[in-house]
């Protein structure tokens, strides 16, 4: 697999300007950008050159339940560094992202060792076409015949295997997968008494979707977060533009999501949500560990003032070369 530097770059790692409320992103920006250069310059650009760099990435982890009841209930099947989420029910089940290239198995080994079949696995569904999150979903959709939904914003990228940067650029080389429906924004995904509402949230990619659930835990109800990203990552926000519109993308998410604080945020990079610390409460057998009202709004905020940062400095860098 061949990819330029800006491609890489562009690749939307969510890493470089993505965090919880700590540590704060720029401590962790340089480090996961060195990584990325490192490949670059060592001409490591397969797999091994991620699986060596990013090692979290390729860090198993044993699938466990997040919260929920049996059916309905939510299950964590990713690895250390990226989040892939399993939802069974009565008649069939769901899966939202399938990793890197290869984890397509990994995903479906997973949701094996938490005693059910694969094959059930009716729906996948996808928070963006970025290598990351959709490298493992023909794969997947191979193991388990299930239909994938996405929207019509990254279904060209699904399709075709990469990510569309402009007319006239592509990045993020991923096995193509066909997309056999497109969820619009606001629109539900129901199967077997489970229902989530996708959320158009773009700007880290033209088609970036957010989902929503309610789980039940007991007595109890909680509205359940899967957000796609906001982060700037590589984009290029000007001069030109990563796409036409990009800049407006990415506020209208801001708008649509500066109410929104969920009972349980969860995301494609577990470190985005804190899952270490979540998990170990789990552990000690607190079975509302990944309660947190307050983690949305805390990261949604730090999204929007790191998006204003790289705009500005963007625009500054633009202006000084067109001078």
């Amino acid at each position: 697999m061949t990819i330029s530097k800006r491609g890489l770059l562009a690749i939307g790692l969510c890493l470089a300007s993505c965090t919880t409320a700590a540590p704060p992103v720029a401590d962790t920006q340089p480090d996961t950008l060195s990584k990325i250069d490192t490949m670059i310059d060592s001409g490591e650009l397969d797999m091994s050159g991620w699986q060596k760099n990013m090692p979290d990435w390729f860090a198993s982890v044993e699938p466990f339940k997040v919260i929920g009841e049996d059916q309905g209930a939510v299950y964590f099947v990713g690895t250390k560094g990226l989040g892939m989420y399993f939802i069974p029910t009565k008649d069939g089940h769901i899966v939202i992202d399938g990793g890197m290239p290869g984890q397509g198995r990994y995903v479906a080994d997973a949701i094996t060792k938490l005693g059910y079949d694969p094959q059930d696995v009716k729906i996948l569904l996808n928070s963006h076409a970025h290598l990351d999150h959709s490298g493992g979903l023909a794969e997947l959709k191979t193991l388990t015949g299930a239909q994938l939904l996405a929207s019509e914003g990254d279904r060209s990228a699904l399709e075709g295997g990469f990510y569309l940067g402009s007319e006239k650029e592509s990045y993020l080389n991923a096995p193509p997968v066909k997309v056999d429906a497109i969820i619009a924004d606001g629109k539900t995904v129901s199967l077997g008494g489970v229902t989530l509402t996708a959320h158009i949230t773009p700007g880290h990619s033209r088609g970036c979707t957010s989902w929503m659930m309610d789980v039940k835990q007991g007595s109890e109800s909680f509205k359940t977060l899967f957000f796609c990203s906001a982060s700037v990552a590589a984009n290029r926000l000007i001069g030109p533009p990563q796409y036409e519109g990009i800049v407006e993308d990415y506020r209208k998410t801001f708008a649509i999501t500066k109410d929104w604080q969920p009972d349980i945020f969860l995301s494609n990079h577990p470190e985005f949500f804190g899952m270490a610390g979540k998990q170990e409460k789990l552990d000690s057998g607190d079975p509302l560990a990944f309660v947190d009202r307050d983690g949305f709004p805390v990261f949604i905020a730090k999204m929007k003032s790191d998006f204003e940062a790289a705009l500005q400095k963007q625009m500054l860098k633009h202006n000084a070369i067109m001078n």
